[in-house]
């Protein structure tokens, strides 16, 4: 059975946070340089591609998910000429470069943004959502992801501008066909460049419906959710985007689409290849959610995990292609989040994540088992989002100042953004300078430099998965069968790939205690190729030993 094509069904991708990835220059931000160090490193771990989170020219509010230059490179990060020698330096050692694009808002100080708040009538007045406010208030009751209202009023012309996000984040306005003819010219000129693709920032709420109306109440503010999230002409935008750009390249795109489910996803990433490659869908990570949203010390439900995993699993085979992570700049630490920090449950991760179908995203660090900081003090953070949540709620008296802490250290985005640990020195060789957040204390016990020395490391682990899924395309391509489904530790699946004969069993307990499994009959005296425990191969009746994980092939 042929499968070489399309590339990005066979890549491993593995995602950069460059802002905390590796720092040549001492300032104490990582920055393109420093990952044009590491490429030999990644090379060695095997992945494909990388996916780079934003490195264009922005104030920061939000971590450079606010673009005031989008054909630029901010200085925090070095220059143009770097992003050249990165894409070059990538290719040379067979891996390619994914760029994060924000297109739902822009930076406040994009010149777009800064011509179009000075008067009614200036040329760039539509390329943003301005209404007029409603009786003293704003045009409607939305609230903003990062807290407070989704609407800033401006005085210069006395109406207000829609931000889904900080007030410094506008939301172009994708209705003007102008905002749409900058954009796909905008990615023409990157591809150009020689990228080979876009992750695209919560792509899904483009669209809004212009009738904007007030969204049910939910606390403070109403949620907008339906009216923005797969809104009215979304399809339509991604198809002319697809059409004008994307189809023209040997590419692939990934959109953030918050809102997404089985049942949708295939509109927006459909076989068809009309509109996007594949989204990343947000299910599983919300588990656990409660009337706080993410902020809660809950535990997440082990059965509601497997259902949604398989769910997926099923529900896109033969209809659209699956993205697979378990953590990313926006998560906790996945051997924080779904393991016990051990490195056996990093390892039972990485099989699990690496033996679905789907394209497997590794974020940073992951691959040494990397855990949450668990910072005792609000002034370790730097999230606006967890900043804001804490003003926001303990002000609000639905919280304590303790619980809310608590919440931060397991929930927090800064878990994830803290410094790629290197190797024993002093800020983890990440840095000569004072880190922009400060480095996870445990870098001398977990670092790439004493991994590569120890065979049994979480980082060798994921060395020898990768390998493994690459030379074995049942583990890429082949059809999902949940199996144990009511077992309320392990999530065991077959993956078959009848072109091939190919026939696999995996296994993961993702508990911290023994759980018995029945291997099935036609595996019996099956090769076992991989396992996080040494010793002999399953067979028969197994008892799993804490976050064990392996992988049989009949």
């Amino acid at each position: 059975m042929e499968h070489t094509t399309p590339w990005w069904k066979n890549a491993v991708i593995y995602q950069i946070y460059p802002r905390s990835f590796q720092d040549s220059d001492g300032d104490g931000v990582g920055d393109l340089n420093g990952i044009v160090q590491r490429l030999d490193y990644l090379a060695g771990l095997g992945v494909d591609a990388l996916w780079l989170c934003p490195v264009y020219r922005s104030p920061q509010d939000d971590n450079g998910y606010d673009i005031s230059d989008y054909c630029d490179i901010d200085p925090l990060f070095g220059t143009l000429a770097d992003m050249e020698r990165l894409i070059r330096e990538a290719a040379r050692r067979g891996i390619r470069i994914i760029m994060d694009l924000v297109l739902n808002h822009s930076s406040d100080e994009h010149p777009w943004f800064i011509e179009s708040r000075k008067s009614v009538d200036n040329p760039y007045r539509d390329y943003y959502i301005w209404k007029p406010g409603k009786d003293g208030h704003e045009p409607n009751n939305w609230g903003a992801c990062f807290g407070g209202s989704a609407w800033k009023y401006d005085p210069q012309t006395d109406m207000y501008y829609l931000h889904l996000f900080s007030p410094k984040q506008p939301d172009l306005n994708w209705e003007n066909p102008k905002v749409r003819d900058e954009v796909f010219n905008m990615m023409t000129w990157w591809f150009d460049k020689g990228i080979d693709g876009f992750r695209m920032d919560v792509i899904s709420q483009i669209s809004k419906d212009q009738r904007f109306p007030d969204g049910e109440k939910h606390g403070l503010y109403g949620n907008g959710g339906p009216y923005y999230v797969n809104g009215p002409r979304i399809h339509e935008f991604l198809q002319e985007m697809n059409r004008r750009v994307l189809s023209k390249y040997d590419i692939m795109t990934v959109g953030e689409t918050p809102g997404a489910t089985v049942e949708n996803a295939p509109q927006y990433a459909g076989l068809d290849g009309k509109e996007l490659n594949m989204v990343f869908q947000f299910e599983h990570v919300g588990i656990g959610d409660g009337p706080l949203g993410k902020w809660t010390t809950k535990r997440y439900d082990f059965m509601q995990l497997k259902k949604i995993l398989s769910h997926w699993q099923t529900g896109l085979d033969g209809k659209a292609w699956n993205s697979l992570f378990w953590g990313n700049h926006d998560q906790p630490r996945a051997a924080s989040r779904w393991g016990d920090d051990s490195p056996l449950s990093a390892k039972m991760l990485a099989t699990c994540l690496l033996s679905l179908q789907g394209t497997p995203y590794i974020y940073e660090g992951d691959e040494l088992g990397m855990t949450n900081a668990y910072f005792k003090d609000l002034s370790q953070y730097r999230d606006i989002e967890s900043l804001n949540a804490f003003k926001e709620l303990t002000g609000a008296g639905l919280i304590s100042a303790d619980e809310m802490m608590a919440c931060l250290a397991l929930r927090s985005r800064d878990n994830a953004r803290t410094p790629v640990q290197w190797d024993d020195s002093p800020n983890a060789g990440f840095t000569a300078g004072t880190p922009w957040i400060q480095v996870n204390p445990n870098y001398t016990a977990i670092n790439a430099a004493a991994e590569e020395k120890d065979p049994d490391s979480v980082l060798n682990y994921y060395k020898k998965m990768i390998a493994l899924r690459k030379a074995h395309l049942g583990l890429v391509y082949g059809s999902f069968q949940l199996l144990a489904e009511e077992d309320p530790q392990i999530f065991a699946y077959r993956r078959t790939l009848a072109e091939t004969g190919e026939d696999y069993l995996i296994a993961c307990n993702f508990s911290d205690q023994e759980a018995a499994i029945a291997i099935p009959a036609d595996f019996a005296g099956a090769r076992c190729l991989i396992d996080n425990y040494p010793g002999s191969a399953p067979d028969g009746a197994v008892t799993m030993r804490p976050f064990e994980a392996f992988v049989l092939r009949k």
